[in-house]
């Protein structure tokens, strides 16, 4: 092959009690992407559309996860990047995750996969680092492995895919506000009671039991987050409001996509993931800001091969 096509999902991250290390990856939103060989050594981006963003290579998180895959390997030839964006930088559904994993993921299809899905990851935290100034890998590991994963460890890098449950949706509604990363960090707190991460812990292991199990009720009593969303949801309008009616709706549980404005759902069975979606609607319709609404299934393969040449 000398060319790809690729769809690279939206990821929902932290999934509520799992700051930094739980995951997962959306089906119905993500980035197109097409990568081919070309003669010339290197990496050169030369379209983007849907969003306005750098096309120099070292300014950009897909080309500079790209360099850092090409720097472990022999390469006499180079590769071209095209992006259509459908994800929205800021959104919290992964942005920079998307076009950092589409990158590395296609030209490693192109190269003949020198590389597994850890050392995928690793190149495309390099993408993170640009992005947000921290090299997490809590959105690129379940765009690369697809369904939830759980990052055990980033040093040594250690990702462990985990069972989705066949009936479980997520409702993603993003208003049209941007909250950078690297500034939902900045307010953060550096020191956690004990008595609240004694609580998160629980909460992330009976999360992982739950979804083992497919125990629908146990994975909603486990959203829960005890840490980090009190002090983001000040950042995201009516965030109390759209969680409160969510749950009324039928969520099993509701919380922030990543650092947000994003809030997400997950809940069992389209049926009960489309109701959950009206009335996040009708939470935003009052408050009088733009919005998108996902409906999507937990995407299980990641990211998806649509052309090949």
């Amino acid at each position: 092959m000398n060319e790809l096509k690729i769809f690279a999902p939206a990821t929902i991250a932290n999934v509520s009690c799992g700051f930094d290390v739980l995951g997962l990856a959306l089906d119905t939103v993500g980035d197109e992407m097409t990568i081919r060989k070309v003669s010339q050594k290197g990496i050169k981006i030369t379209k983007i559309t849907g969003q306005d963003l750098p096309l120099e290579t070292q300014k950009n998180v897909a080309g500079v996860a790209a360099l850092a895959l090409l720097a472990e390997i022999e390469c006499d030839f180079g590769f071209e990047i095209e992006m259509n964006k459908r994800i929205k930088p800021g959104s919290g559904i992964g942005s920079s995750a998307a076009s950092s994993a589409g990158a590395v993921w296609a030209i490693n299809e192109l190269l003949g996969k020198p590389f597994n899905l850890t050392d995928l990851v690793r190149f495309s935290m390099e993408g993170e680092r640009l992005a947000t100034g921290v090299s997490h890998a809590d959105n690129v590991a379940p765009a690369l492995f697809g369904g939830f994963t759980l990052v055990r460890s980033s040093e040594p890098l250690d990702i462990v895919g985990i069972h989705t449950p066949k009936e479980l949706y997520a409702t993603v509604i993003h208003p049209q506000i941007e909250v950078k990363t690297s500034d939902a960090r900045n307010i953060l707190k550096t020191t956690v009671q004990l008595k609240d991460a004694i609580k998160q812990w629980g909460n992330i292991g009976g999360l992982i039991s739950g979804l083992y199990t497919e125990n629908y009720e146990l994975i909603g009593r486990s959203l829960e987050d005890h840490i980090i969303e009190p002090i983001r949801s000040i950042l995201i309008p009516a965030f109390d409001e759209v969680k409160s009616e969510s749950l009324k709706a039928g969520a099993l549980g509701c919380g922030i996509s990543g650092s947000g404005p994003s809030i997400f759902t997950l809940s069992k069975g389209e049926s009960a993931a489309l109701k959950v979606a009206e009335a996040m609607k009708s939470v935003y319709e009052k408050v009088g800001i733009d919005y998108d609404i996902h409906v999507s299934k937990i995407n299980k393969q990641g990211i998806k091969i649509l052309e090949s040449n």
